[in-house]
């Protein structure tokens, strides 16, 4: 049985249509319609030789199919296999939402050696590895690990990809709840160019982890 199969019996229909309307960039029939709790637990379901006989089978067909080789890799225990399985993979991607749903769990241990891994993806032309670097260094670097290069580096990938672009907003909009004073130069100085510039604004104001004074302010500068 592939996995294929296994997905096949877990579609639901209505779903499926709310993914086929999230996900425009991809063709609409490599959407199964699968639920996100299901995938996880069909890729726990999964033995070893299954799963890295699934891992070898790229290119996958199927949305769904992304998902799960993805949740598979943010199950593995060695870093530097996670790491080399995620960089084969990274490629593949095609839609935010493959590149947005893991975090392998060895990655937030391992900060050190994740770093040269993120500076690889993010000079990456393709934007959903791109795209995965920015979303590990705002979940990864924004704590005790942050330095003011990183916001730098986020705010370099500013182009005309919109996924990217969206990217970089989000990542602002997070610095701004944890890391406020190391960033906000860079929407007073407007250094986002307008249109991340407003949708970061936009993210921060709706964020709960701002404070009210802060968001006032915020919103002088749009």
């Amino acid at each position: 049985m592939t996995l294929y199969d296994r997905l096949v019996p877990l579609r639901d229909k209505d779903y499926r249509a709310f993914q086929v309307k999230l996900v425009p960039n991809i063709p609409a029939e490599t959407v199964i319609g699968v639920r996100t709790p299901a995938l996880r637990t069909l890729a726990k379901s999964l033995s070893t030789a299954e799963a890295e006989a699934f891992g070898r089978s790229l290119p996958h067909r199927y949305f769904e199919e992304n998902l799960v080789h993805f949740f598979l890799l943010s199950r593995m225990k060695d870093f530097d296999a996670c790491a080399r399985a995620v960089d084969a993979f990274l490629p593949y991607v095609d839609c935010w939402p493959v590149s947005d749903q893991a975090t392998p769990a060895v990655f937030r241990k391992n900060h050190e050696k994740l770093l040269p891994y993120i500076r690889k993806w993010l000079a990456s032309s393709h934007v959903y590895t791109a795209r995965f670097a920015i979303r590990m260094l705002m979940n990864e670097y924004l704590d005790g690990d942050f330095t003011p290069e990183y916001p730098a580096l986020v705010a370099a990938k500013i182009g005309e990809e919109y996924y990217l672009n969206m990217m970089v907003a989000w990542y602002f909009a997070t610095a701004l709840a944890k890391r406020y004073d190391d960033v906000l130069p860079y929407l007073e100085g407007r250094a986002l160019g307008e249109w991340v510039h407003k949708k970061t604004i936009q993210k921060a104001v709706e964020s709960y982890r701002i404070s009210d004074e802060h968001k006032a302010y915020l919103k002088t500068l749009r």
